[in-house]
């Protein structure tokens, strides 16, 4: 059912203003998707990789090494939200990518990480899904 407006001018300053609260829900879920992220990173225990050159022992707490990335759909409207914001990146693949960059090397905590914020979106109603490989 479509709404009739008085005037074109207030068509436009209704859809601004929907699209302004719409915005402002996507940067508080963000923010949520972050803080879920992170306390996934918190819980997790990392699996110690041991690496030889045959010679000598080297221990890694943080694990295996990885990548790991959250995607939506680019031409969503959240998709297009992040990607304008440059909190996502145009995928190579398709669609809008977010990168984990942060927790040093370890592909459990980024794979943590990207698992939550994702499920965080998902919860949202939004298409997003996690991905990660090791190194």
């Amino acid at each position: 059912m479509q709404t009739e407006f008085p005037t074109l001018r207030d068509k436009i300053r209704a859809e601004s203003a929907a699209r302004a609260a719409r915005n402002a829900g996507f940067e508080a879920l963000t923010i949520e998707a972050h803080a879920a992220g992170l306390r996934a990173v918190a819980q997790t225990e990392c699996t110690p990789m041991a690496v030889s050159d045959g010679r000598t022992l080297w221990v890694v707490g943080d694990g295996p090494c990885g990548f790991a990335w959250v995607k939506v759909p680019a031409n969503s409207a959240f998709g297009r939200w992040a990607l304008k914001r440059e909190l996502f990146r145009k995928s190579i693949s398709g669609g809008a990518m977010l990168w984990v960059t942060d927790f040093n090397q370890s592909h459990q905590r980024k794979q943590a990480y990207a698992r939550a914020y994702a499920d965080t979106l998902r919860a949202a109603g939004i298409e997003a899904f996690a991905d990660s490989r090791l190194d």
